[in-house]
This record gives C-alpha cells, sequence and structure tokens, in this order.
C-alpha cells in the first residue's frame, strides 16, 4: 500500500522552488521594514492606530483565511458539499456587518487595546481575567492547526518529518511577528491575501474544466455515492448540521451557526478585532468588516468548490466518501491531492505559495492577538506592573516566541481529526459562544452586573463542553457539525439566563461608569465619527456598504439556494 506521504508527494520542480523562495524574501522583508516603524508597544501591537480602511480591511479577512478557511472549509466541501457556504454567506457576513455598524464604535471610541479590556471596564476584574485566559488559550489551540498543515506542506513538498516542518515553520512566522509586530502581520496579510487568490482561482478554473463544467459537477455530485443532488445544494443542510429534519436544520444553522457562532467569532474575536482597530479613524474602523465582507462572499468559489470537485475527481477521496475508504487520506487532503492531479510545474509553486500565506496569515493573526493579550491584560495587569513602554514592548516580543513554542505543541491534537472544521467549531462553542452572549446582554442592558458577567462565561463555556462530552461519548447522537451548533445554541441559552438571574439579585454599576460601554447611556454623537478629510464619498458610508452587502448575500443564498 502507497504510504500517506507517498500519495500526497507533489512533484515541485525548481520554477515551484523559486517561487516559493521569493515569497518568504518578500514575507521577512515587510517584517523588517515594519521593524523600522517600531518605537513604542502602541506601534507593536495596534499598528500606531493608523492604517486606512482598505488595508485594515483586506487584513480583517486574511487573518481569517488561515487553515480554518483553506483546508478546514475545502475539507467540508469534500466531504458535505454546497451546504458549507453558510459559513460564509449565513455563518460570517451578517455578524461582520453587524460589528460594522453598532459594535466598532463602542471598540475604536472607547480606546481599549484589546476585547478583554472592553470586559474590564463593563464587568470588573473577575470576567476580564476569565476572558483573557480563555482567548489566550483559544489563540494557542487554533495557532496549532494552522501550524500543523503548514508543518504537513512543508512534509509533502520536501519530505522532511513532520516535526522538523513543523519548527521550520512556526521560526518563519515568529521571525516576522517577532519583528515588526502588528503592522508587519497586516501588511503581510494584505500581500497573502492576493497570493491567496492567485493560487486557488487557477485551481477552480482547472477543475471545473475537468469535470465538465459546472453542469458537468452537478450531474457527478449528484451520481456519486453518499452524496446525491442535495449537496449541490446550501439549504436545508442536513448532512452538515446532523439533523434528519429538514426544518429543525434550517433553525439549527441559523440559530447555532449563523447567530449564536458566527455573531459570537466575529464580533467579540480580538484576532478580527484588532485589525479594525488599527485603523486610522472610526470610519475607517466601522469600515474595517464591511469592506472584508464583499471579497468574503466570494471566497467559497475557490475554497469549497475546489473541495466538491476533489471529492468527484480524485480517485483516493472517491473510495473514502464511498465508503470503501481511503487509505492514509483524510478530507483535509482534498486541496494537496486536487493539485497533484491537475496543476502543472510553476502553476503548483503558486498554488503551494498560496497555502503556505493562507496558513501563515492564519497563525501569524493568532500570535498577533496572543502577544496583546497576555501582555496588556494578563501581565501587565496582574503579574508585571508598573513599568516602563519599553519593558512591555520587549514582553510583547518575548511572549510571542512563547506563544509559538505552546502552539508547536497544540499542533499534535489538530492533526488527531480528519476534518478539523470538526475541531474547531468544537473549539468555538467552548469560548465564542458564552462570550458573545456576556457581551450582548451587557452592551444593551445596563442592569447586568459584574457578577452575572463572569459567571455568565464560566457557566456559558462549561455547558458547551457538557454537550461536547455527553455528545463524545454517545448521550447525544449529533453528526456532521451538528454538536458543535447545539454546544453553542446552550451555552449562550444559559449563560444569557444565568446571568439574568444573577443580575437582578446583584447590584449594577451606577450609570455614569457605563458610557461609553451600554448602547442606551452611549450620547450617539459618541457612537457615531465626524467625516474627516477623504471620508466624505457615499462609497464610505458604512451603512450604505453593510445595505450593498446583505443585499448581495441574499441573492446569492436565493441562487444557490
Amino acid at each position: 500500500m502507497l504510504t500517506l506521504e507517498s500519495v500526497l508527494r507533489l512533484d515541485a520542480q525548481a520554477i515551484d522552488y523559486i517561487i516559493i523562495a521569493l515569497y518568504f524574501v518578500f514575507v521577512l522583508g515587510i517584517g523588517y521594514l515594519a521593524k523600522r516603524a517600531v518605537s513604542n508597544s502602541l506601534d507593536f501591537f495596534l499598528s500606531g492606530r493608523s492604517l486606512p480602511a482598505w488595508v485594515t480591511g483586506l487584513a480583517f479577512i486574511s487573518a481569517n483565511l488561515g487553515a480554518i478557511e483553506i483546508m478546514g472549509m475545502s475539507a467540508n466541501g469534500a466531504q458535505y458539499g454546497m451546504p458549507t457556504v453558510h459559513y460564509f454567506w449565513i455563518g460570517a457576513i451578517p455578524a461582520m456587518l453587524f460589528l460594522g455598524v453598532v459594535m466598532m464604535p463602542f471598540y475604536y471610541g472607547s480606546k481599549v487595546r484589546s476585547v478583554p479590556e472592553f470586559m474590564l471596564r463593563r464587568f470588573g476584574k473577575p470576567a476580564h481575567l476569565v476572558n483573557a485566559i480563555s482567548f489566550a488559550v483559544a489563540q494557542v489551540l487554533i495557532a496549532g492547526v494552522n501550524l500543523f498543515l503548514l508543518a504537513t506542506i512543508v512534509n509533502v513538498l520536501l519530505g522532511w518529518p513532520i516535526w522538523v516542518s513543523t519548527i521550520v515553520a512556526a521560526v518563519i512566522v515568529l521571525s516576522y511577528i517577532t519583528l515588526g509586530g502588528l503592522s508587519a502581520a497586516i501588511y503581510n496579510e494584505v500581500l497573502q491575501f492576493f497570493v491567496i487568490v492567485a493560487a486557488l482561482l487557477p485551481l477552480t478554473i482547472v477543475g471545473l474544466h475537468k469535470v465538465g463544467g459546472w453542469q458537468g459537477l452537478v450531474d457527478k455530485v449528484t451520481a456519486a455515492p453518499n452524496a446525491g443532488a442535495e449537496q449541490m445544494s446550501a439549504w436545508p443542510g442536513n448532512q452538515l448540521s446532523g439533523f434528519d429534519n429538514s426544518f429543525l436544520s434550517v433553525i439549527g444553522l441559523v440559530f447555532g451557526l449563523g447567530f449564536v457562532l458566527s455573531f459570537g467569532y466575529w464580533t467579540t474575536n480580538f484576532v478580527e478585532v484588532q485589525r479594525a482597530m488599527a485603523s486610522k479613524n472610526m470610519s475607517a474602523a466601522r469600515r474595517t468588516p464591511i469592506i472584508g465582507s464583499f471579497p468574503k462572499m466570494f471566497i467559497p468559489f475557490i475554497v469549497i468548490i475546489p473541495g466538491i470537485i476533489a471529492a468527484v475527481a480524485v480517485p483516493e477521496l472517491q473510495a473514502l466518501k464511498g465508503g470503501s475508504g481511503g487509505g492514509e487520506v483524510t478530507y483535509n487532503d482534498a486541496l494537496l491531492l486536487l493539485m497533484r492531479d491537475l496543476l502543472p510545474n510553476g502553476m503548483l509553486g503558486l498554488a503551494i505559495t498560496g497555502l503556505l500565506a493562507s496558513f501563515m496569515a492564519g497563525m501569524a493573526a493568532n500570535l498577533s492577538s496572543f502577544n496583546t493579550v497576555m501582555t496588556y491584560d494578563l501581565l501587565e495587569r496582574y503579574v508585571i506592573r508598573g513599568r516602563s513602554d519599553d519593558f512591555y514592548l520587549r514582553t510583547g516580543r518575548w511572549v510571542t516566541v512563547a506563544g509559538t513554542l505552546i502552539a508547536v505543541g497544540t499542533a499534535a491534537i489538530a492533526s488527531g481529526y480528519s476534518n478539523l472544521m470538526d475541531y474547531l467549531q468544537q473549539l468555538f462553542s467552548f469560548f465564542n459562544a458564552p462570550l458573545f452572549a456576556t457581551f450582548i446582554l451587557g452592551m444593551f442592558w445596563k442592569r447586568m452586573t459584574a457578577t452575572a458577567g463572569w459567571v455568565g462565561l464560566v457557566s456559558g463555556t462549561a455547558t458547551a463542553v457538557l454537550v461536547f462530552v455527553l455528545s463524545e461519548n454517545g448521550v447525544i447522537n449529533l453528526p456532521g457539525q451538528g454538536a458543535s451548533f447545539v454546544g453553542a445554541g446552550a451555552a449562550f441559552v444559559v449563560d444569557i439566563l444565568l446571568s439574568v438571574v444573577i443580575s437582578l439579585m446583584t447590584r449594577p454599576k451606577a450609570d455614569e461608569e457605563l458610557k461609553g460601554l451600554v448602547y442606551s447611556l452611549t450620547p450617539k454623537e459618541d457612537r457615531t465619527e465626524t467625516a474627516q478629510e477623504g471620508d466624505h464619498g457615499w462609497y464610505r458610508k458604512p451603512t450604505l456598504l453593510a445595505g450593498i452587502s446583505l443585499a448581495m448575500v441574499v441573492v446569492l443564498n436565493i441562487v444557490f439556494g
């Protein structure tokens, strides 16, 4: 039998290696140039709040184009088909627009340096500490996913052992983050966005040509075992949600994924919010996620579609999906297998560079937010207080090194999952769903108290973990990613209920202390930006841009529903 390594070995030639080497020169060069602009901790952690909206908007999306988006979504496409688009059209864009229109004025206007710092001002130290620790843990776990897949590419390309590949990949990302901080990460993410699109678009086009165009793909998926016509229609998505009943499937997708998981991820995840907070003014900060929503809605066509093509065009995946076994191959290998079979040299080098770029963007995003929260929210506030700005700048760099070393360890956890989206959605149900419940209730209900803040967070997380344990032990039988949706929904409901009950039993803060933190107590002029020079065009109005984006998503859901 062929080993996994030989099955996935990509026949790279000199031209491919030259393309990859040039990319790494650019990446490290950007890190070196960005270092010259870092003179204090604000520069390192938040780019001095000086970047234009189009840069932060592309970085906002590129930061999310890591292993989750590329390998995880292509794996989901290969396994579940078109319903995977819900992670974009239902499970991302509405929340991104809400972040830009409603929530960014609170983040940017309060001048906080992180999401946990916002929690500190609203709920006090216990909720802040719980949020900061859970966020830091989540980031090194997710960084491990990106690092594992980055090492897999190096292993496939060069034949190096996974552990050697992991260390080499970690050193490359560590180099430019440590040099230039968030600016290096953001400018590299903009570069990586264009590299990723240039790499994956040709793969989609060549793949569609191989299967006879869109209709040929529909015919092949419809006729394939364990697939069928429902895998080429976005709704109701029963296989993805794990529900046999179509109505329950739609409810699970809209509430579990589209509301709890999605809003929990996009509106409270500092990895994303940090990019918007690096903008030059509030208008640019509000436009950052909205600008990002436009490329976001079209990414399924270069990520999910290749996964669907791989499931019907690659022999090993056909065998895996048909139930006869694919050897050592898993759905996570869908893109690599398709590249192996379809791309000529030169284009193969570009495609490999695109994958490397995506994993580096994802890992860099995790590390740059991890170092901010660890330095500002944990070390400075609870461990080493009152030191100079230079001290915290140096500390941030060493924290980045420590985070990278931990990610090398957590990469081993990621290697145990055949579909990484299962793992990642589980993490989001643990960390993001309860945080969103606490956050949204505290922002719109001034009566919510500090005690309710931390108790709700802990209880919600414990509920999601309980659902996971019950699912793993067969007490709850939900295949696909249904257990994550149910866990997220349960965490949200438990968090809200307990927070309301405890708030009614404890004393809230005075109204004056909540100005800028609670919607009803914040004057309208503090929630809206004053138009600055260059911000007067209609295409720079956040609410109008958000309306256009939402209308386009509705159309896409109708066309592919």
